[in-house]
């Protein structure tokens, strides 16, 4: 008995110095698997790598009647307000003539196609191709073909739609737009690259800017002209003209109106036709419009046979007969021939009427005239914003001279364009003035552009960026600084760690208060005896 109760208390004294050393170890590895969880959950948390999704890619084919233009378009995939922020980075203009030219041979429509397409592939990254979508939209020239003749509009399209569908892009659609969204889509282009859409704030965030006026415009084409520009909202007035457009979060109501048969080429078409009215034996004809001492010839073909001279052609319409043309250079006749081309008198003096009878709510604010508009100012060296005496002056200047100064006049020179002109000024004086209603006041508020920092002002740009509300964002790219795998590897060990950590605390916990009463109780024992 003596020998038992002298050795206790030494045995008792090694196990709890043992006990406390294993339990300050092991609270020391609770504590650091402790710190190691909250660091890698903190660290993983807020040293993420937000990932922009990268760039998205579209091709939209400008199938004018005169000629068909690509253009390549680019735009954050995760776009802005639900509509993508476009800007153009590739344009090719097809070296062949309009597809509606293509009506009696529309497999060989695509064929022009190749050259323009195959720079394109050099300008869209080659893993993005399969992505990239593909439209083309025909304006007036095509509308114009349909009406003449369906099945060949429908048989051209069709020839583009095989062409496109073996390129490695994704083709959407080939088809004729309207008059209406061929302004619309102008509009949207020359507002949006004016920046009146969006702007960069200091802190290099897209924002809508306050308080800035929309721009109208004024688009003049080979078959049809457009004019659009922002109305009042509760004009009230029932007509199809007015519509609603949202962009970037906002609504906008425009009026819009297109005039088949009142683009440039077609018009002049349509006033050669004028010229020609009555004719019976002559061969030759004058034309005030042309330049002195210029000849040509067309065949009644060229002439009367497109659907807007349909209903002036002869009743002895033979379109392999030749006409002659004789310019005479007469400005003051030219500009009164060229009016017969509208009929004014069709609005009864009433003031929201342009012509023919068609609505028009007053023109306010600033325009961007593009397009043909554009072209034949340019030759008479005129550009952006002028006065209405100033265009006056240069276009009596220019149809005063005489064919063989034209070369030297002109900064590039072309007998098509060059001899009509002093015609395509003296339309557009009428077209606008006469027509639209500007005024010796409102005419400096058009400004004639081609392009906003070398972006092209067509109507392409706002049609893509009219699509990029239906194409979907991408949610931007997450990088962590631990792969996800490895992450919940370390946090399962660390926490395993501490959960055992933890337990083998509890049981030295439990272990010493059990101790403690054995002690005592055996203390209590020894004392009786």
């Amino acid at each position: 008995m003596f020998t038992v109760l002298t050795r206790q208390p030494c045995e008792q004294a090694g196990l709890k110095a043992l006990s406390r050393i294993s339990a300050i170890i092991t609270l020391v590895v609770l504590l650091l698997s402790i710190v190691v969880l909250v660091a890698v959950t903190l660290i993983q948390i807020h040293q993420k790598e937000v990932l922009l999704p990268g760039l998205k890619y579209g091709i939209v084919l400008d199938a004018g009647s005169s000629r068909t233009t690509v253009y390549v378009y680019q735009w954050p995939a995760e776009k802005e307000n639900n509509t993508g922020v476009v800007s153009q980075t590739f344009k090719c203009s097809v070296k062949a003539s309009g597809i509606s030219s293509y009506g009696e041979n529309p497999q060989d429509a695509p064929k022009a196609f190749e050259d323009c397409m195959q720079k394109v592939k050099g300008h869209i990254p080659a893993h993005l191709h399969g992505s990239t979508r593909i439209y083309l939209g025909a304006t007036a020239g095509m509308r114009l073909l349909r009406l003449q003749n369906e099945t060949a509009a429908n048989e051209v399209l069709a020839s583009i739609q095989n062409y496109f569908e073996s390129q490695p892009f994704d083709f959407r659609d080939a088809q004729v737009i309207s008059g209406q969204e061929e302004g619309i889509y102008g509009w949207i282009t020359a507002n949006y690259l004016m920046g009146n859409f969006l702007e960069k704030s200091l802190w290099h965030m897209w924002v809508h800017p306050n308080g800035k006026e929309t721009t109208g415009a004024l688009d003049l084409g080979g078959a049809s002209t457009q004019i659009s520009f922002a109305v009042e909202e509760n004009m009230g007035l029932n007509t199809s003209d007015i519509v609603k457009v949202s962009l970037y979060g906002y609504e906008y109501t425009l009026y819009t109106h297109s005039f088949q048969c009142y683009g440039r080429n077609e018009a002049e078409k349509r006033f050669l036709a004028i010229l020609l009215q009555n004719y019976t034996t002559e061969t030759t004809f004058a034309n005030p419009c042309y330049p002195r001492n210029y000849n040509t010839a067309f065949t009644e073909a060229h002439v009367f046979g497109s659907l807007c001279t349909e209903d002036l052609r002869p009743e002895s319409y033979d379109p392999n007969n030749i006409i002659n043309f004789e310019g005479t250079g007469d400005p003051s006749l030219c500009r009164e021939k060229v009016a017969s081309l509208f009929n004014f008198s069709a609005c009864h003096d009433q003031e929201a009427c342009s012509f023919n009878g068609v609505y028009q709510p007053k023109v306010k604010g600033s325009f961007v005239a593009f397009a043909g508009f554009y072209y034949t100012t340019t030759a008479f060296n005129l550009s952006g914003s002028f006065s209405l005496h100033t265009f006056n002056s240069s276009t009596w200047n220019f149809c005063s001279q005489n064919w063989g100064k034209l070369p030297l006049l002109l900064p590039r020179f072309d007998e098509e364009y060059a001899r009509s002109y002093c015609f395509s000024a003296h339309y557009i004086y009428h077209l606008l003035v006469n027509g639209y209603k500007f005024t010796e006041k409102t005419w400096p508020q058009i400004h004639f552009k081609r392009e906003v920092e070398n972006s092209s002002i067509a109507w392409s740009l706002g049609y893509m960026l009219s699509l990029t509300n239906q194409i979907p964002a991408e949610s931007p790219l997450i990088r962590l600084p631990i792969k996800p795998s490895a992450f919940m590897g370390t946090l399962a060990f660390f926490a395993a760690v501490a959960l055992l950590c933890l337990t083998y605390l509890v049981y030295l916990c439990v272990s010493s208060r059990n101790q403690r009463r054995s002690q005592h109780a055996l203390d209590n024992t020894v004392d009786s005896e």
